[in-house]
């Protein structure tokens, strides 16, 4: 009797392979300038953000939860950041007891760790309260995080006052700069910190008792609970996951645009869940992956870069266009996966 051959991949696992390269061949037809390296580096410039923020919340949407909040928690810790940085002689004064240096006195080499680790520990603490408020409350994680979202919109807006603030040198330096790989690529340092994170997530989902437990959770609850698992648990760990990666994000964004301010990371959230859900991790949970969220990422990133580079498409028509195409995506990826 023959064997039957198996299929290694699923049509719904090609689709947003074969998405992302329409897109290329397109803009590779109608963009002189989409040949060159630089936008390469632009794509990878532009695409790490997004990629960060779209790793955390890759396991919010596996355990069937949501988290509005990460837009707004980016923020939150950049601001937090830049006047930790700003500041750091009214934190010598008060917390270190130092008094307050005088303004040609060289900065002491705590305050950099000290005003980038402070605003990642406050991120993961709010990611770990909207954990256990929705786990405790049982109510829909995306009305907590939805709460979340304000907090953390209200304590930044607070804290700053609405001043853009300056952020460390090394954040710059990882936000602009890069390793150069030839006289005219150049491998940017948020790209490698993006690819890094990607890795480590994929490796905890595949590899880890954990990442068997949050597809578990996404995919049936009530089985994962019957069979042991602490459900809630695993949501709070997501959730505050989601929040570092959120806080990771915001903090080399605020690098790449060399300040902070309140109308930064506006779009991050949708965006985000946009890669989520283009490279075919399911909004229901138990389904997807780390290497489809990067697929996401760089569909959305060379849509958003292409449309850019065409000039007889304008600005009003851009946005349009690239909704246009989203949806067409979303779509197409949907009745596939209904169909598996």
């Amino acid at each position: 009797m023959r064997r039957q051959q198996r299929i290694p991949f699923e049509l719904r696992d090609l689709a947003p392979v074969i998405s992302l390269m329409i897109i290329v061949v397109f803009f590779l037809a109608t963009s002189d300038s989409f040949w060159k390296l630089a936008t390469l580096r632009q794509v990878l410039q532009q695409g790490s953000v997004l990629a960060i923020v779209a790793a955390g919340l890759t396991f919010v949407l596996l355990c069937a939860e949501i988290d509005l909040s990460v837009g707004m928690v980016a923020l939150w810790t950049a601001c937090l950041c830049g006047w930790m940085f700003q500041h750091w002689g009214w934190i010598a004064e008060r917390v270190f007891q130092q008094g307050a240096p005088a303004a040609d006195v060289a900065m002491p080499g705590w305050v950099i760790p000290l005003a980038i680790g402070v605003p990642l520990v406050t991120a993961v603490l709010l990611g770990l309260l909207s954990g256990l408020l929705t786990a405790w409350s049982r109510m829909p994680s995306f009305i907590i995080t939805l709460a979340m979202m304000y907090v953390a919109q209200g304590s930044a807006r607070y804290l700053t006052r609405s001043e853009t603030l300056d952020v460390p040198p090394v954040l710059k330096m990882i936000g602009n700069r890069g390793i150069d790989v030839t006289e005219r690529l150049n491998v940017p340092y948020s790209a490698m910190l993006a690819l890094a994170i990607m890795v480590v997530g994929h490796l905890v989902l595949v590899h880890t008792r954990f990442g068997r437990y949050v597809y578990m959770v996404g995919g049936n609850r009530e089985a994962a609970r019957l069979a042991g698992v602490r459900t809630g648990l695993i949501v709070v760990a997501c959730l505050a996951i989601c929040a570092l990666t959120a806080g990771i994000g915001g903090l080399v964004n605020a690098g790449r645009l060399n300040s902070v301010s309140l109308d930064q990371n506006a779009d991050l959230l949708l965006n985000a869940v946009a890669c989520v859900v283009l490279g075919g991790t399911s909004l229901f949970g138990g389904e997807g992956s780390m290497p489809k969220t990067v697929i996401g990422v760089l569909t959305f990133t060379v849509l958003n870069l292409g449309l850019a580079q065409i000039n007889w498409i304008d600005d009003l028509a851009r946005q349009l266009l690239m909704g246009v195409v989203l949806l067409v995506a979303l779509v197409i990826n949907g009745v596939l996966a209904k169909r598996e």
